[in-house]
């Protein structure tokens, strides 16, 4: 296994229009985790010009799916896109000229392409952090916790047990 691989994400779509706005999201949100806002916008257009190229020559009827991956390797932010698009070309959009970016297609594997951007000046992969989550609470165990310790458990059952004997109409049974 590559040491250098610190970070990686993948999302797979569907190869129609909405894969597009899919993988924006997808690039902010995972660049937003992995503390890494300054190459959003660079990232996104790179992605999504990728998906947009499989989404244009993908047939409506049957498109096929798309694989949206992010890592980071070395000093690098790897972002790569494998289509089973049988009938699209194996060149790089040509608006993505100044990217270095690599074409891999086999007959019996799909197409991946990969791009490479440079992280920012002088940090590595190892430089970026983990995504930190803060422990996700139940509202049963808030709402448990707010109820005072000092409640009498007799006077509630006496509470409860009154409640369900009152008939709906106001009076009791």
């Amino acid at each position: 296994m590559d040491t250098e691989i610190a970070q990686t994400d993948d999302l797979r779509l569907v190869a129609l229009q909405s894969a597009v706005n899919c993988t924006d999201m997808f690039v902010r949100f995972t660049l937003s985790e992995w503390s890494l806002r300054p190459m959003t916008e660079e990232a996104t257009q790179v992605a999504t010009r990728l998906v947009s190229a499989v989404v244009e020559r993908s047939n409506t009827n049957s498109p096929g799916f798309v694989s949206v991956r992010l890592r980071i390797h070395g000093n690098n932010l790897v972002i790569e896109l494998e289509d089973d698009q049988p009938v699209l070309p194996t060149t790089v959009p040509s608006d993505l000229a100044g990217v270095h970016t690599e074409v891999v297609s086999a007959e019996d594997r799909p197409r991946i392409v990969r791009c490479e951007l440079e992280l920012p000046q002088g940090m590595r992969a190892s430089d970026v952090p983990l995504p930190r989550r803060d422990p996700k609470r139940s509202q049963s165990t808030e709402q448990s916790e707010n109820v005072s310790e000092d409640v009498d458990p007799q006077v509630m059952e006496r509470l409860l047990s009154s409640l369900s004997k009152r008939n709906p109409s106001g009076g009791s049974e």
